[in-house]
């Protein structure tokens, strides 16, 4: 539903599905969710001008919740962009979650005005990473430069942080040389979150099968229905999902997307979610590199 803000038009998203359901294999031990968010409470804490969406509440005690149910004993918060680059409702859900015994990890958003010392603060919190979303957003062309992204990350390299790019890999039939000297290794979310209508020979996804198999870049199995023309099962995010693992076993990850924002389809079960990557990956050496062992690597966990 459209709601108006300041002159801008922002979208009400569908909560998550409340019915907590588990998959038909549960995800096992030490498998990792690397892929979630938490927003709210939105009484406390305020979401951003510039954003192109308004989440429901979506809350650390629902998450914990949630990984019980799927199986998963770690898990990756991502910082999203409903508070720019006010990372405090995240850093505080990491907390939280550590608290709860399970081990959790996250990826920030931030500015060139970022201190040394307010990044080492994060490092001891449990942050892994810098994302810069360069698509979704009000106005794609003031995503941030390459230039500034480069920048960035020269200054958490030393930590052994990585650079997550929310970007369509469609758009770059160079990825791999534009990201191939980069001083982090790269991280792309929702399988390259190619537009609906491209397929796994397009030349963008084929340059970022290339990086990820000279163990520069991760692809993160995520958000199936954002690349998928079809409801479930999602047979295109499939095709992609077989392609990449098929190329690079070693550089694979997968995450739920929780709570699913700015959906336009049927909000997934996230058992179902769970099912079609068993479906996938029908090894269940892989699925353990890509649940268990890949991400205790790009995490440190």
């Amino acid at each position: 539903m459209p709601n108006t803000e300041n002159g801008q038009e922002t979208v009400y998203c569908a909560p998550p599905d409340p019915v907590l359901r588990a998959p038909a294999v549960t995800l096992g031990a030490l498998a990792c969710d690397t892929h979630a968010h938490i927003c709210g409470p939105e009484a406390e804490y305020a979401y951003s001008d510039d954003r192109i969406y308004t989440p429901p509440d979506a809350l650390p005690a629902d998450y914990l919740k949630l990984l019980k149910t799927l199986g998963a004993e770690r898990c990756v918060l991502i910082q999203p962009s409903v508070y720019g680059t006010d990372n405090t409702v995240m850093l505080g859900a990491i907390q939280e979650i550590n608290a709860a015994g399970v081990t959790c990890r996250g990826v920030a958003v931030v500015d060139d005005t970022i201190t040394e010392a307010e990044l080492d603060d994060m490092h001891a919190t449990g942050i892994r990473g810098l994302r810069f979303n360069l698509v979704d957003l009000k106005d794609p062309s003031q995503g941030a430069p390459l230039q500034t992204i480069r920048r960035l990350s020269e200054r958490i390299a030393p930590r052994r942080w990585h650079t997550e790019l929310l970007i369509h890999a469609d758009d770059d039939p160079e990825f791999d040389e534009t990201f191939g000297d980069f001083p982090t290794e790269i991280v792309v979310g929702h399988t390259g979150y190619l537009r609906l209508g491209q397929d796994a020979d397009c030349d963008g996804f084929q340059a970022m099968l290339r990086l990820a198999q000279a163990g520069r870049c991760w692809v993160k199995l995520t958000a199936p229905y954002r690349i998928s023309a079809a409801g479930l099962p999602y047979p295109e995010a499939g095709d992609f999902a077989r392609a990449v693992v098929n190329a690079a076993p070693d550089q694979v990850i997968w995450g739920t997307d929780w709570p699913h924002v700015k959906v336009s389809t049927a909000i997934p079960n996230d058992a179902d979610l769970c099912d079609i990557f068993f479906d996938w990956i029908d090894d269940a050496e892989t699925r353990k590199r890509i649940l268990v062992d890949n991400p205790a690597r790009l995490y440190d966990f």
